[in-house]
């Protein structure tokens, strides 16, 4: 299997570490481990007195325990430890999908939902999520797409990079629509519990469907990327054993340090997600106002989970040469939209998760005031 280049981790190798202003990233304000470890009394010492050796394959039972919590009918065995989210995309595209199966994709997506199952051969059919719907991807569609043929589908909601969100009529009416046909669902989750708005929020997939898979990771609603922890839940015990097989070619198993944090922050994710929700909140109104000020310039269905949204260009201009010149002139990262896909490029990503956005919209907003950029 030859994969090609992934563009969008490509764009952010060049430049995430280097420029003032970070617009478009996909996660939310991190914190210290000193701020991790305040949180629990004794985990200070617990942490020092740590072994730094080998942990289980499938992640530490403690860990596996905390993340079953987060579901109603899984437990901790029905739990598979990744080290962060990309490695468990990848274990489960390698392990359950085979040269000539057809794979339904919820089309725009992080490349990796689409580009492994393409690299192994699959037939990748789009299932496009469209601006004039608010971005929702539509289960009707999803039933004239998914047939006997149909060997996965994979969902993502809250949804990168548009921020739409399934309701749970929504999520449910996508999981009858793929237990009608037996196939797998991989359902991207990763930022779960970022949902706002009157809606009840969706029962995860694997809660509904016994063959499908939860995607989870601590890097987005929980802000604590370099952890790099992440998981997948599923009832499905062939499933989780076929990708625990490639596992074993990947990364055998996780950080000890790691998993201890995680399973700490997951005991206090209450504390941990009032913080991010209020930050990310906060930021979401100022770009409310900013977005208003640009009408007839900018364009947007306004998300309804998660941290980022997907503006694009009311000119209808290619933004991949808006965004570069942006940065050019303010410091300011904006995520093109071709990167997605060229049908996205009038689009770019912008992410609001964290506490610095603010500073970033602000030189944003006077670097088109200045009106040297012809967008």
């Amino acid at each position: 299997m030859k994969l090609p280049p992934f563009e969008l981790e490509r764009y952010f190798a060049q430049h995430e570490f280097t420029v003032p202003h970070l617009l478009c990233v996909s996660d939310c304000e991190s914190m210290t481990v000193g701020q991790l470890l305040d949180m629990e009394p004794g985990s200070r010492e617990r942490f020092e007195a740590l072994s730094l050796g080998y942990t289980e394959a499938p992640g530490g039972e403690e860990l596996r325990a905390e993340i079953a919590g987060l579901y109603e009918s899984v437990v901790a065995k029905d739990v598979l430890g990744h080290v962060g989210a990309q490695e468990a995309i990848f274990t489960f595209a390698t392990a359950c999908l085979e040269p000539g199966d057809e794979v339904v994709v919820h089309m725009p997506c992080y490349q990796s939902l689409h580009q492994v199952a393409a690299s192994r051969g699959c037939t990748v059919v789009p299932w496009t999520a469209r601006e004039e719907n608010g971005w929702a991807p539509d289960p009707d569609e999803l039933a004239r797409l998914v047939g006997p043929q149909t060997k996965a589908v994979f969902l993502n909601s809250p949804h990168n990079p548009t921020g739409a969100s399934l309701n749970r009529t929504g999520m449910e009416r996508v999981a009858k629509v793929v237990s009608r046909h037996g196939c797998l669902l991989f359902s991207d989750e990763v930022y779960r519990f970022m949902e706002y708005g009157p809606d009840e929020a969706p029962r995860p997939a694997c809660d509904l469907y016994e063959r499908a898979v939860s995607l989870g990771v601590m890097s987005k609603s929980l802000g604590l990327a370099g952890l790099r922890v992440g998981w997948v839940a599923c009832r499905d015990k062939s499933v989780l054993a076929a990708m625990a097989q490639i596992k074993d070619y990947t990364t055998i198993c996780g950080s000890a340090p790691s998993e201890f944090l995680a399973a700490l922050a997951l005991r206090g994710r209450e504390a941990i997600l009032a913080r991010l929700r209020s930050i990310t909140a906060g930021n979401l109104e100022i770009l409310r106002r900013f977005m208003a000020a640009q009408q007839g310039r900018l364009a947007w269905a306004e998300p309804t989970g998660g941290p980022i949204a997907f503006p694009r260009l009311a000119s209808g201009r290619d933004a991949e040469p808006f965004c570069a010149e942006v940065l050019r002139q303010s410091g300011v990262l904006l995520l093109p939209g071709r990167l997605y896909g060229e049908a996205w490029k009038h689009h770019f990503r912008m992410g609001f998760g964290r506490s610095g956005f603010r500073n970033g919209l602000a030189a944003l907003e006077a670097c088109l005031d200045a009106g040297r950029i012809a967008w």
